[in-house]
């Protein structure tokens, strides 16, 4: 029997849009900001059983559709570190839109195959051009220009590209002109991200956030977009034929239109990124649940969600899931 198509919304009118699904929680960077090596060389991550199928993600991808679902987002973790990722695409609806967030280390690699297989979008993780910065924030031996070939590569197979940027003060300031400078004339969308208290291991301190205002004051010439879709979290400008956008969560919180919900590795539903419980879904998989069923239950955690908490922040006091977890 056929799914019935009823869209579903939140108790502040929200609908489900968007899913970010984590592939792995492991990653082959340690970026201060959100898995320090302190808190993450020693982690236990998931083991292969505990992590869902690639046939369990489709099933309650195939799920939601009916409640309204538009866009898929792949992430981690590291997406393209879990094994034969483009077979996964291959198995989503094709009607979706189906991007990727990375860190662009493996990205050359993959670039052709993951046009070749459905994907239509790519956010590339970048903090820095240069060395010292790019492998301070990532804590990493890796260079800026393993993933600037990954950009070249991913364009060249026909993705489109934004590249996202966390500025935090005292470290990359400079990024912002460096980078807005390194594709103007390109067709790379540039987004600056304030730094944000995701998680309990990255420090976060207000001190450090840079915010989207002070950014727009140090770059030239930027005219605000006013096309702005529901849902969208970035504040978009245009700059010499360039778009570039500042994703304030934390000085302009987005929360009144969010349309995202997140699945874990593990099969746990998130309706907030900093939220500090997810619902289980994995058991319901597990014991032989329909779409059906799996759409029933979301459309229940849905329904109550009342996640508010960039508008809220200093309110709550739970401790929050990490990002590399859930994805960004």
């Amino acid at each position: 029997m056929p799914l019935r198509h009823t869209m579903v919304t939140d108790t502040l009118g929200r609908p489900l849009r968007d899913l970010r699904i984590s592939l792995t929680d492991r990653c082959n960077m340690r970026c201060r900001y959100c898995m320090p090596r302190e808190h993450f060389d020693n982690h236990e991550f998931l083991s292969r059983n505990e992590i869902l199928s690639y046939e369990e993600l489709a099933m309650v991808v195939e799920s939601l559709v009916p409640l309204g679902l538009e866009k898929i987002r792949l992430t981690g973790g590291e997406p393209l570190l879990r094994r034969d990722v483009c077979s996964f695409i291959e198995m989503l609806p094709k009607d979706l839109d189906l991007a990727m967030t990375t860190n662009g280390i493996l990205l050359e690699k993959f670039a052709e195959r993951l046009a070749a297989s459905g994907l239509k979008r790519v956010t590339v993780s970048l903090d820095a051009l240069d060395i010292e910065t790019f492998q301070a924030m990532g804590d990493t031996s890796e260079k800026p220009e393993t993933v600037l070939r990954g950009i070249e590569a991913a364009r060249m197979a026909g993705l489109k590209v934004k590249v996202n940027t966390v500025i935090r003060a005292g470290y990359n300031e400079h990024s912002v002109q460096k980078i807005a400078e390194r594709f103007l004339g390109t067709d790379v969308v540039v987004r600056y991200i304030e730094f944000m208290d995701v998680g309990e291991t990255n420090s976060w301190n207000t001190g450090e956030v840079i915010t989207g205002e002070m950014m727009r004051s140090m770059l030239d010439d930027l005219m605000p977009l006013k096309e702005n879709h529901v849902g969208e979290v970035a504040n978009r400008y245009q700059r010499g034929g360039q778009e570039i956008g500042f994703i304030e969560s934390v000085s302009k919180p987005f929360c009144g239109d969010c349309n995202r919900a997140r699945i874990s590795a593990d099969g746990s539903l998130y309706t907030c990124l900093f939220a500090n419980r997810g619902n289980d879904l994995k058991s319901l998989l597990r014991m032989d649940a329909t779409k059906e069923q799996i759409a029933c239950a979301v459309r229940d955690i849905w329904g109550k969600r009342d996640d508010a908490y960039s508008q809220n922040r200093g309110e709550i006091v739970d401790r929050k899931i990490e990002m590399s977890f859930i994805g960004g």
